[in-house]
Order: C-alpha cells, then sequence, then structure tokens
C-alpha cells in the first residue's frame, strides 16, 4: 500500500470517512475532511509546480493542521515532503532547502521573519512561498508581498475548484519525505524515506503499541521528526482513528491535553517523559485515558515511574532514524541496558571485528573499554535504511561492506544484552584516568528528584579535564549540596574520580526541537557566569560536599587557567 492509498480509503469508506480524524483545540476534521483537505493541498502543490524540477515540498510550521495537510497534499500528487526544524537560521535554512531542492515552501506568519532574513538567497520565488494565516494573525509579510494579499492567494487557491483527486499513480517506492539528521556533529543529511516505509513503520509500531481504530494518538513532538511522522501520524492514519494536536510540547498541558482530547497512545523522542516527571505530583495523576507511549530515551527508572504515575505502558526503543536497526526493551532488562537485540547487531571496531563482550568488576563498571565499546553495526544488511538524499559519500560510509553502521557506540555484555555509551567516544581524562560520560550520568539519574543529567569534560587547572554535569530536578525539589556528594559517593560503582566539579541546576537547559539536551551547546557555556543563569555547584578538591559557585570563584578558577596558559579552553 502507499500512503495515498490508505488516505483514499479512510476518506470514501463510509465505515470510517465520517469518524474524527484530527483534533486541534476545539476543531475537528473527519477523514473524509481530512482526503478533501489533502486533495486541495495536493491540486494546489500540481498547479504551482516547475515540471523540470523534483515536486518537494518544504514545510516551515509549527505543529498546526495545515502541516497534516500539507502530508496528504504530498501523498496524492506524488510530491515529497521536507520537514524543515523550525529553529535552523541563516546559512544553515539555506543550505537544508537548497540541498533537497526545494521548489514549494509552506509556512506561517511567525517564521515569515525568519525567512525574510534569507528569501534572496533562496531557489524559491516569492509566489511559491504559501503563508497560511488561518491560527494568527500578524503584519504584512517582510519580504515584498502583502500578507493578506498572499493569504487569500492560497485560500482562493485552496477553494472549491479543487475537489477532484488528481489521481497521480505513486508506489511503495515513491519519495513520500525526506528527514533530516540531527546535524549534532556535521550538515544535516537528509534521509529518504518511502510510501512503503511510513506503511511499514507505522504498522510494526502500531502493533507494538496495540493502537485501533478507536484510539487517539498526541502529536506533541514536531512534525518535521520521524517520531511524529511514523510512530505519531501513521497509526491513526493506517487504523483510521484519530489525532489530538498541540502546537509545541508543553509538560504543564500534557495531562489537560489527554483528558481534553481523550489521548491513549503517545509517542516521543528525547526526554519529554522525563520533563513532565519533573511536575508536582497529584493524587489523580493516573485518572486519565493513556494506556501506551512509545519511544526512546527513557532510562529504565523513568519509563518505571512514568508508567506508574500515569497509569500506562511505556515502551522505550532504541534505533536509528535511518531504519538501519530498532530494539525494543523489556522491563526485564537489565538496568543501563538498551535491550537485547538479535545477534546480527553487534558492537564493531572501524576494521569490521567484533568487539569482545564487555568485562565488569564487582561493582559493575566496565573495566574493559577500550576493547569492549564499539560502533553498533547491524551486520546482516542495512535494514529499511533507502539513503541519503543526493549524499552518495554518507551513504557509501553509513552502509560499507553491506551493513549499517549506525555511527551509535556501545557495548555488548557476557548475556548479549546492549549498552549504549554515546554518539561518538568522547572520552573525559581527569587525573590521567579516561572514562566516558554515560555511567556518571546514568548514576545522578538514580537519584529520586534528578530528571534529567547531562555529563561533559571542562578544563582542569593543570592539565586534563574536570567533569561537569547539568542537571534538571522536579519543580519542588531544592538541591541541597552535602546531600548530593553523599549520593554519588554512596554508588557503589561511582569511581571518586567520576565526581563532578560543577554541577549545574538546569532552568533553562538549551534543547533540541525534539527535546534532546544540546550538549555541545553545555561544553560551550561550561562555568562560565556570562553564559547561563542557572545555578552552578563546585566541589572543591578536598571538600565533602557542594557548595554555591560564585563569580568570585569563576575569577579564581580563571586566574589559575590563566597562569598555566589554558584560559582560551573557556571560549571553546
Amino acid at each position: 500500500m502507499t500512503v495515498a492509498e490508505v488516505i483514499r480509503r479512510n476518506g470514501t469508506d463510509p465505515a470510517v470517512s465520517a469518524r474524527d480524524f484530527l483534533l486541534f483545540d476545539d476543531r475537528r476534521w473527519t477523514h473524509a475532511e481530512y482526503y478533501a483537505e489533502s486533495i486541495r493541498w495536493a491540486r494546489l502543490f500540481l498547479e504551482l509546480r516547475d515540471p523540470d524540477r523534483p515536486l518537494h515540498v518544504a514545510v516551515l510550521l509549527d505543529n498546526i493542521p495545515e502541516y497534516l495537510f500539507a502530508f496528504g497534499g504530498a501523498a496524492l500528487s506524488g510530491a515529497t515532503i521536507v520537514g524543515v526544524n523550525n529553529t535552523r537560521r541563516g546559512a544553515g535554512l539555506v543550505r537544508d532547502l537548497g540541498h533537497t531542492d526545494c521548489q514549494l515552501l509552506v509556512t506561517e506568519p511567525r517564521h515569515c521573519e525568519l525567512l525574510a532574513e534569507v528569501v534572496p538567497e533562496l531557489e524559491i520565488p516569492d509566489e511559491r512561498i504559501l503563508v497560511t494565516r488561518r491560527w494568527e494573525e500578524c503584519e504584512p509579510l517582510p519580504f515584498g508581498r502583502d500578507l493578506d494579499q498572499a493569504c487569500a492567494e492560497v485560500g482562493e487557491r485552496l477553494g472549491a475548484a479543487f475537489e477532484e483527486d488528481p489521481q497521480v499513480p505513486v508506489d511503495a517506492a515513491t519519495r513520500f519525505c525526506l528527514l533530516f539528521t540531527s546535524g549534532t556533529t556535521a550538515a544535516p543529511k537528509a534521509v529518504n524515506i518511502g510510501h512503503g516505509r511510513m506503511i511499514s513503520t507505522g504498522e510494526f509500531i502500531g502493533g507494538m503499541m496495540q493502537v485501533g481504530p478507536d484510539d487517539t494518538g498526541y502529536l506533541a513532538m514536531p512534525l518535521f521528526h520521524a517520531s511524529s511522522q511514523q510512530c505519531g501520524f501513521m497509526p491513526a492514519l493506517l487504523q483510521g482513528a484519530r489525532l489530538g494536536l498541540i502546537r509545541k510540547f508543553s509538560k504543564s498541558q500534557f495531562l489537560p491535553d489527554l483528558r481534553r482530547y481523550g489521548v491513549t497512545y503517545f509517542n516521543y523522542t528525547g526526554k519529554p517523559l522525563s520533563y513532565i516527571l519533573t511536575t508536582a505530583r497529584r493524587p489523580d495523576d493516573a485518572d486519565n485515558p493513556l494506556r501506551v507511549c512509545y519511544g526512546n530515551e527513557a532510562s529504565h527508572r523513568i519509563a518505571a515511574e512514568f508508567a506508574e504515575r500515569y497509569g500506562c505502558r511505556v515502551i522505550d526503543g532504541f534505533g536509528a532514524s535511518e531504519g538501519g536497526f530498532g530494539i525494543a526493551r523489556s522491563p526485564d532488562d537489565p538496568p543501563g541496558s538498551v535491550g537485547l537485540p538479535p545477534d546480527n547487531v553487534k558492537a564493531l571496531r572501524p576494521d569490521g571485528s567484533e568487539c569482545p563482550p564487555a568485562e565488569l568488576d564487582a561493582e559493575g563498571r566496565i573495566t574493559n573499554p577500550d576493547e569492549a565499546i564499539g560502533e553498533i553495526v547491524n551486520t546482516a544488511g542495512v535494514g529499511k535504511f533507502e539513503g541519503y538524499y543526493e549524499n552518495e559519500e554518507a551513504t557509501r560510509e553509513r552502509t560499507r561492506n553491506g551493513m549499517y553502521w549506525s555511527g551509535d557506540f556501545g557495548y555488548r555484555d557476557r548475556a548479549g544484552y546492549l549498552y549504549f555509551t554515546g554518539r561518538g567516544l568522547d572520552w573525559i581524562r581527569v587525573d590521567g584516568e579516561n572514562f566516558l560520560a554515560k555511567p556518571i550520568e546514568e548514576a545522578l539519574l538514580r537519584h529520586p528528584k534528578i530528571y534529567l543529567a547531562s555529563v561533559y569534560a571542562v578544563p582542569d587547572v593543570s592539565a586534563g579535564d574536570r567533569v561537569m554535569a547539568t542537571i534538571v530536578v522536579a519543580d519542588d525539589f531544592e538541591v541541597d549540596g552535602e546531600e548530593l556528594y553523599r549520593f554519588l559517593v554512596a554508588q557503589s560503582d561511582f569511581s571518586p574520580k567520576w565526581l563532578p566539579t560543577y554541577v549545574r541546576i538546569g532552568r533553562d537547559v538549551p534543547m533540541t526541537p525534539s527535546n534532546k539536551i544540546l550538549v555541545r551547546e553545555l561544553r560551550r557555556q561550561k562555568f562560565r557566569p556570562e553564559a547561563t543563569a542557572d545555578p552552578i555547584l563546585w566541589l572543591e578538591r578536598g571538600d565533602a560536599r557542594y557548595r554555591p559557585f560564585t563569580e568570585a570563584d569563576y575569577e579564581t578558577v580563571r586566574a589559575g587557567l590563566a597562569s598555566a596558559g589554558r584560559d582560551n579552553l573557556l571560549e571553546l
């Protein structure tokens, strides 16, 4: 099947067509109405297209109904949707749109000022920038056209003249969307996603969550991300179910939204479960319709606490947006592991040889990290990965020797369980000893009031590194420096050299739109007072408690780094 066939089926089958599909604030669209909107957008795309170029449609929107209408329009017109990260700016935004050969752009007034800065550099003419104003008012467009006129043009073209399905032939191999990677280490790559993969992933994830026609999904993650596209939108579409849509994720609105929309399943990516858990617990938290969540990056403790508090099941998986492999974790798996992978998923050295199993000491610490940690690879093939758009070099690197090399690193224990150690081998070196950040993060997350933790290296006065941690705690919790120190040193598997010298109490942590901590930005900010207003605790050598890190302390540390010729590291 194709996405187009599913939309047509839902829109014309009397058993499905009159059922609600999309809920947004107080508005509702049935499956038949969604089909009609999709037809209008498909016809608009076809009317405006340049037939000599690929029909690639960029979407620069928050989570509003037009995003899903554009999905439907792309499916029926044979177009390719390019979901644009709405935090991209300047040259990065121009590069993303140019690299993916976008000839149309759908946006809304709140993003027009951003576009105005780069319109002269875009290959998309003004008349192919489609502005929808249904959900907000604003001043005239800042790049040469009157907003009212532009919106009126879009409205007229979406009118009654576009009632006939264009019936453009598509098949399972037709490209449905281009999905950008996170771009944390290089320019984002665009992953090819065909209609067939959209269907098969939606069926698989929907099956795990047991989504049926009476379910309601909750689209709170950004729609340019694979999670919302394949794990939120597709299961509901395939089952003729419903979707509750919100513009942006909000931890305070999560529970009210569950009740308002009657949400039964929730897809997530990154750390939203952790953020939701920082809110004050209420006795009626479990009084909601939610029964299952599916996503990634929730620790065993976070998943268990969320399931208990909200009365639902949490299925946390591990895999890649490219589709090279996926692992679903079981509640009985060892804490810290991402599950028991099939035999074909291994940790390999760069030469393709398999890493030996990890050896653990009596406290559970890995004693052979240099030998046991390798890149996580699907040795049986490339899974569902369909390659990167216009980037053969990156595709070859990801699929060398006929295998899928994920770029993620980890190790397997003697029982075969897989442990993720990071998206690179970024070692921290303290007093001559090398270690990874992940075990320190896991130890911090054992604290019942710490819900997020990111650990990274900052410069030491003499040589090497000091450990710094940024933590996010429950809203009603005040961190006590003495208690935090006692908690960490009481962990049986915690090395004294792992003790963070600096602990930032995150109030305004830099995050990606998909709720992942921007570690590179934390590394840049370090403990500089001008870089963050968050409170920082400091553990001086020989102390047995953390105390507030003051501007006078910073000047002392900076002077020490300067005397060692290392103060330039503060700005890196």
